[in-house]
């Protein structure tokens, strides 16, 4: 058994696909290849939009989910200058890398199946990020929104949750984005071809208080209050 099969025992090969692309190499590649290429001219959201969203809507006691390499968490600005930070991964290289990265904030982790509920205290946060994830997990948009559920059990009354994830049905791509959409979609690091932004409203407005989507190029970036 190698280290990357180590890593995911006991999660379905479709769930570990959508987070074992996050090698250490394609963590040190990623801030200038996804999100300042790709994000920027393929999905047509700049980073600008995204930590916006982080600004507007991060606490001082927040727990970021599917953190990437925690480049907003790295970027935004907290309410507090000493934050309460958890960080939830499935992929530990993930975690080791962001908690290096925002080692400022001395973070917490929890390494967790965000399609389970999280080994997490209940109703603890003031705010949660999910940011770029739903696009990587296993469809169809029902099943993925588990993940909603499950967040919305951790969220304090009154907190936000909020995020983004890629919609390719609800914009026109030229041929080398739709290319590259279904390329992502072949390898199993995106699942996300029949993923709609009506679905998502509907799933998040059964969850939340309020909830509202907007379109940013092929990203739906959205914010939903418990």
């Amino acid at each position: 058994m190698n280290e990357r099969d180590k890593q995911f025992l006991g999660v379905s090969p479709e769930v570990a696909a959508g987070t074992a692309g996050y090698t250490e190499q394609a963590l040190r590649m990623y801030d200038q290849v996804v999100l300042n290429i790709i994000a920027r001219h393929l999905w047509k959201c700049p980073n600008e939009e995204i930590l916006a969203m982080y600004n507007a809507h991060i606490s001082e006691n927040h727990l970021d989910v599917g953190i990437g390499t925690g480049y907003f968490l790295d970027k935004c600005r907290f309410p507090s200058a000493h934050p309460k930070i958890t960080l939830s991964d499935l992929n530990p290289q993930c975690i080791d890398y962001v908690s290096k990265r925002i080692r400022r904030y001395t973070p917490q982790s929890c390494i967790a199946n965000v399609l389970e509920p999280l080994p997490l205290p209940p109703a603890s946060f003031d705010s949660i990020g999910l940011n770029y994830v739903l696009h990587c997990l296993p469809g169809p948009m029902l099943r993925k929104c588990a993940a909603l559920r499950n967040l919305r059990l951790l969220l304090k009354e009154g907190g936000v949750l909020f995020g983004a994830t890629l919609l390719p049905g609800d914009w026109s791509p030229g041929l080398i984005t739709k290319g590259a959409m279904r390329f992502f979609n072949f390898k199993g690091y995106f699942s996300n071809l029949d993923d709609s932004r009506a679905e998502l409203q509907a799933e998040l407005q059964a969850s939340y208080q309020r909830a509202s989507v907007r379109m940013v190029g092929g990203m739906a970036l959205f914010v939903a209050y418990a």
